[in-house]
């Protein structure tokens, strides 16, 4: 008689107990640990964004007080010749008129070095970008759309503009 083997007795919840305690019974402690770490990484970082975006502001100022003072030293002459010009109004009236159109001169120079030319073209086609249309005029010796008075000059170029020209144009004919 052929005798049949013996089933095998179930699984015992003891018999699993050693396998938890080999590596992976450290794993909770490692994913703790790692949490730590990611998290005071993440803390960290925090600390340092914070730390650059006040340093970036603090620096953003003295930029900032550096061009102001850099612009004020620009207009320091012009003011000493205005002041000039005035002390010697009573002297000579003639020579206030020269010493006022020296005295815009530089300001437009001043006004050019800081990145702002002057612009005050007639003849030119009308461009809105550059030009602000304050009258149209009827001028049948140009072509429509023709500046053909500058009223206020504009300052700067086509990349930056502090002031657009401002202008009379010609008519369109129908």
């Amino acid at each position: 008689m052929a005798t049949e083997p013996e089933p095998a007795p179930p699984p015992d919840e003891t018999d699993n107990a050693p396998a938890r305690e080999g590596p992976s019974a450290d794993q909770p402690d490692d994913v703790q640990k790692d949490l730590a770490e990611a998290q005071d990484a993440w803390r960290r970082a925090l600390a340092d964004l914070d730390n650059l975006r006040k340093r970036h502001a603090r620096e953003l100022e003295g930029v900032r007080e550096a061009e102001r003072a850099r612009t004020a030293a620009e207009w320091l002459p012009v003011l000493d010749h205005l002041e000039l010009a005035l002390a010697h109004a009573h002297a000579d009236p003639s020579s206030v008129i020269q010493g006022v159109e020296a005295v815009r001169d530089q300001a437009v120079e001043v006004l050019a070095r800081l990145g702002y030319p002057r612009q005050e073209e007639n003849g030119v086609p009308f461009d809105p970008s550059r030009h602000e249309v304050v009258r149209v005029v009827d001028d049948p010796d140009t072509e429509p759309g023709t500046v053909v008075e500058v009223l206020r000059p504009g300052y700067g170029d086509d990349g930056r503009q502090l002031r657009p020209m401002a202008v009379a144009v010609s008519q369109r004919r129908e």
